[in-house]
């Protein structure tokens, strides 16, 4: 049993990385110059939002999936049902969130739509930093052990 919590968590820490490593890029893109280039900066954006689409919905699926992360922590205790069903429920409206950035970054970005995406953005970066804040807690709850943050 160790070692099967052992490989749950270190794959884990590896998702955990690569999502910090795509947070970092969509927030790099999101400060990058861009209403002199709105177009260019909506590109390179809509590239960034498409890699966080990617890497959020492999994460739901390795927390949420029959033998994911989730099943794990409740199997071993119970009474963490409700932080286990909050990330979850999470998960939809992030999602939702991304899909919203995704669709407000499509081609064309026009100089007047760069504040408000780049707004846009800047929220949803919040918002998935604390919701991973928040598994960090339940997994340290859950185990005893600090994931890291990923750097």
């Amino acid at each position: 049993m160790e070692s099967t919590r052992t490989r749950e968590l270190e794959a884990v820490r590896q998702r955990r990385a690569e999502l910090r490593d795509t947070l970092d890029a969509l927030e790099r893109a999101l400060a990058a110059p861009g209403a002199a280039r709105a177009v260019v900066w909506g590109e390179q954006l809509h590239a960034a939002v498409h890699r966080l689409a990617s890497d959020f919905a492999l994460h739901v699926e390795v927390t949420e999936g029959p033998d994911g992360l989730h099943q794990s922590i409740l199997a071993g205790d119970l009474r963490l049902a409700n932080q286990v069903a909050a990330l979850v429920e999470e998960h939809k409206t992030i999602a939702a969130d991304i899909a919203a950035l995704a669709a407000a970054s499509e081609a064309p970005v026009t100089p007047g739509d760069v504040a408000d995406v780049r707004e846009q953005g800047t929220k949803l970066l919040a918002i998935v930093m604390r919701h991973r804040q928040r598994g960090a807690d339940l997994i340290y709850e859950a185990y005893a052990t600090d994931i890291g943050g990923g750097d």
